[in-house]
C-alpha cells in the first residue's frame, strides 16, 4: 500500500494475475474433474445396449432379479430404463446392481426389456474391489493330479498372481497338443472357464467369474462373455479366457468390452418362472458431450461443483444471456480505451446487441434505425414546449411505445412478420438513447450525433457477433472461470494510459 492508501501497482498487477490464475483452474478442474468438453461440438460416443429378458411365467407371483452394468474405467452409464407393462420395477444398487421386476401373477411367456445408455469415458477409474474367499477345490480323478502337475509347472514359471494366470492362461490357449492340456481340455471343453477359475483356487489364488459385453454397432442377439478376474493382494485384473473362433467366450482385442457386473453373481434370477433367457441388442452413436454430461452435472451438488448447472432450467436460461453481458463488456472497453469509438452511453450498444440476439441481426438493426429516427423527430418537438426532465423521458417513453405498436402492426399488415420482433426492443433503453442523442443533436450538432450512433451501431454490431458465436456462449456457460478471466483483462485494461488508435490518425499531422 502507498501512503495514500492505494494499492501499489505491483500489487495490483499480483492481483490481476491472481484473479487469472483462478480463473484457470476452475476451467481445468470444471474439464478434468466434471468432463466438461473445452471444445463446443466435441463428441463422445454413447453406446445404447438393450437387455431383452424372457421366460415362462408359472401362473404365480413372479419377481425377475438382472445385474445391472455399473460404472467402470473406461464407461459411465448416463441413463437407465425399463420397459415392463404390469411389472413394478426397481434398481438397486450397492455391490451387486441391479435391476428387479415383481408381479402379482403372471401367466405364459413373458418379455422385459431393459436399456442403458453408456458414455465412453476415458476419466472414469477402476474401483477397488475386495477379494473373496478361495474356496477348497477337488476334481475327479485323474483330472485333479494333472491339474496339480500343470499347477507346479506354471508356479515355478511366475512370481506373483497375475504372472502365474497369465502362465496359465497362455498354456491352455498354445499348449493344446500338450497331453495334460488336452485331457483337460476334452473333458471340460464345455465350461473351461470353470476349470480355470477352479485351478487358481486350487492354487490359493482369489479369482471369480465376471459376465461382460462386446460392443459392436449394430448387433442383436448378443450373449455375454465370461472374463475372470484375478486378485493380487488389493490390486485385481482382468483376463480374457482362452478361446478359439468358435467358442462362446471368443473375443476381439479391438473392441470395446463392457462389464456387465461388478463381482460374481448370477446374470438373472426367476423366480416363478422358467426358461429364462437373456440377451443384448447395441448400437453406437456420436453426440455432443454436453448434450449428455448436463443432467448428470445438475446432479452432482458438492460444493466444488460451482456451475449454472445446479440451479432450476429456468434460472440456467436467464443466466446463459446474463453470463454473456461481460464478454459485451470487454469489448467495449478494448474499442473505447484502445481504439478510440465514441458510442451513445458507455455500455449502450451491450443492451442494443442483446436485443438484436433476440431480434436477428438485420431486423434489429432496421427496426433500431427506424424508432430512433422517428423518435428524434418526435423529441424535437418535445424540447419546444420546455417540459421538465421526467415529463420529457415519460413522454418520450410513451412515444417509443407508440412508435413500437404502429410499426408492428405495420408490419403484421404487409405480412412482414420478421418486423413484430420489434417488441424486443428494451423500450425505456431506446427513450434514453433517443434523449441523449436528441441533446447532442442540440449541444453538438448533427455530426456528433452521427459519429456517436454510428460507433454504438457498429460496437452494438461486433457485440453481437461475440455474443452469437456458438464457441463463447459454450465457454461462459460452462466454465464460471471465463468470467475471472475476462474480469482481470478488463482491470488490465483499466491500467493503460496510452494513445488510443483513434488519435493516433488525428494527431497525425503534428507528427510531421
Amino acid at each position: 500500500m502507498t501512503r495514500f492508501g492505494f494499492p501499489s501497482r505491483l500489487s495490483f498487477y499480483f492481483f490481476i494475475l491472481l484473479i487469472f490464475i483462478v480463473g484457470i483452474v476452475l476451467i481445468l478442474q470444471r474439464h478434468w474433474v466434471y468432463d466438461v468438453p473445452l471444445l463446443y461440438g466435441e463428441t463422445k460416443t454413447i453406446w445404447s445396449i438393450e437387455a431383452k429378458v424372457e421366460f415362462m411365467a408359472e401362473d404365480k407371483p413372479v419377481k425377475v432379479s438382472m445385474a445391472r452394468p455399473p460404472n467402470q474405467e473406461g464407461f459411465t452409464v448416463l441413463k437407465e430404463a425399463a420397459a415392463s407393462p404390469g411389472y413394478g420395477l426397481h434398481f438397486l444398487d450397492g455391490d451387486r446392481p441391479q435391476a428387479q421386476w415383481s408381479i402379482r401373477n403372471a401367466n405364459g411367456k413373458q418379455t422385459l426389456f431393459y436399456r442403458a445408455e453408456v458414455l465412453v469415458n476415458e476419466q472414469e477409474q477402476a474401483e477397488t474391489i475386495k477379494a473373496p474367499k478361495v474356496p477348497y477345490v477337488t476334481l475327479p480323478q485323474p483330472f485333479d493330479k494333472t491339474a496339480d502337475a500343470i499347477l507346479a509347472d506354471v508356479y515355478s514359471a511366475s512370481s506373483d498372481n497375475f504372472s502365474f494366470t497369465r502362465e496359465l492362461l497362455s498354456r491352455f490357449e498354445f499348449e493344446k497338443e500338450n497331453q495334460q492340456i488336452s485331457l483337460l481340455r476334452n473333458h471340460y471343453n464345455e465350461s473351461l472357464p470353470v476349470l480355470i477359475t477352479k485351478m487358481l483356487h486350487k492354487a490359493n489364488i482369489p479369482a471369480s467369474i465376471i459376465y461382460g459385453l462386446e460392443l459392436e454397432d449394430g448387433r442383436r442377439r448378443q450373449s455375454l462373455v465370461p472374463m475372470l478376474r484375478v486378485w493380487n493382494g488389493d490390486d485385481h485384473q482382468l483376463f480374457f479366457y482362452p478361446s478359439d473362433s468358435f467358442s462362446e467366450y471368443s473375443t476381439h482385442a479391438d473392441k470395446p468390452f463392457l462389464l456387465w457386473q461388478k463381482v460374481a453373481s448370477p446374470i438373472i434370477e426367476v423366480t416363478g418362472g422358467t426358461q429364462s433367457d437373456i440377451h443384448f441388442s447395441m448400437i453406437k452413436r456420436e453426440e455432443s458431450t454436453y448434450a449428455n454430461i448436463s443432467q448428470t452435472l445438475s446432479s452432482q451438488y458438492d460444493f466444488m461443483n460451482f456451475s449454472i448447472h445446479s440451479l432450476p432450467i429456468e434460472e440456467q436460461a436467464m443466466f446463459k444471456t446474463i453470463l454473456l453481458i461481460p464478454i459485451g463488456a470487454l469489448i467495449v472497453c478494448i474499442l473505447r480505451i484502445f481504439i478510440g469509438i465514441r458510442t451513445s452511453g458507455t455500455f449502450m450498444p451491450v443492451l442494443i446487441a442483446l436485443a438484436f440476439i433476440q431480434t436477428s441481426l438485420i431486423t434489429g438493426l432496421v427496426g433500431f434505425i427506424l424508432v430512433v429516427t422517428a423518435g428524434l423527430f418526435i423529441r424535437s418537438y418535445l424540447s419546444k414546449l420546455n417540459l421538465l426532465l421526467v415529463a420529457r423521458i415519460t413522454a418520450v417513453i410513451i412515444s417509443v411505445i407508440a412508435i413500437i405498436s404502429l410499426f408492428s402492426v405495420l408490419a403484421f399488415k404487409l405480412g412482414l412478420t420478421e418486423g413484430l420482433k420489434i417488441t424486443f426492443f428494451p423500450m425505456i433503453i431506446l427513450s434514453w438513447t433517443i434523449e441523449r442523442m436528441s441533446i447532442l443533436w442540440e449541444e453538438e450538432g448533427g455530426k456528433e450525433v452521427m459519429i456517436q450512433g454510428g460507433g454504438s451501431l457498429l460496437t452494438a454490431v461486433l457485440v453481437y457477433w461475440a455474443m452469437n458465436d456458438p464457441w463463447i456462449r459454450h465457454l461462459t456457460f460452462n466454465f464460471i472461470g471465463i468470467q475471472f478471466i475476462v474480469l482481470s483483462c478488463i482491470l488490465l485494461i483499466g491500467s493503460y494510459t496510452g494513445y488510443r488508435v483513434l488519435e493516433l490518425f488525428r494527431f497525425k499531422a503534428l507528427s510531421k
